[in-house]
């Protein structure tokens, strides 16, 4: 029991411990998601979209805990996102596809300088 209360420390929960689900902001759960596979003690986590459906004034609230919660832990993160400004704030590297074939792989800004990924991705000609 110790070691769930300390998860939800990491993540910020220590004060929501008893609290019901469903009564979190959408961004808090989203944390909350995250920090139950902590539990587990993962060495990598696959994230599919962590702010959707989090509020525009959350969303980087929400990277920001999470990923520093991450880092701390030495946990690595590959997320997948479609929000370019989560994208620009948080990725080291990126890999944009289009039509399941990754079309460039580097440093955000090479990426997203990237004419293909600006045409097929972005839909910017």
């Amino acid at each position: 029991m110790e070691e769930a209360f300390g998860v939800l420390r990491q993540f910020g929960f220590e004060n929501d411990a008893r609290q019901v689900v469903a009564n979190l902001p959408e961004g808090g759960r989203k944390l909350l998601d995250v920090a139950l596979s902590f539990v587990l003690k993962p060495k990598l986590l696959l994230m599919d979209e962590p702010t959707s459906g989090v509020s525009v004034k959350e969303k980087f609230a929400v990277m920001d805990a999470l990923l520093n919660t991450l880092k701390d832990a030495g946990v690595t993160a590959v997320f997948v996102e479609h929000d370019v400004e989560i994208v620009e704030r948080y990725a080291e590297r990126v890999l944009a596809f289009d039509n399941g074939r990754v079309i460039a792989d580097g440093t955000v800004n090479v990426v997203l300088a990237d004419h293909s990924v600006r045409q097929a991705v972005l839909g910017v000609e």
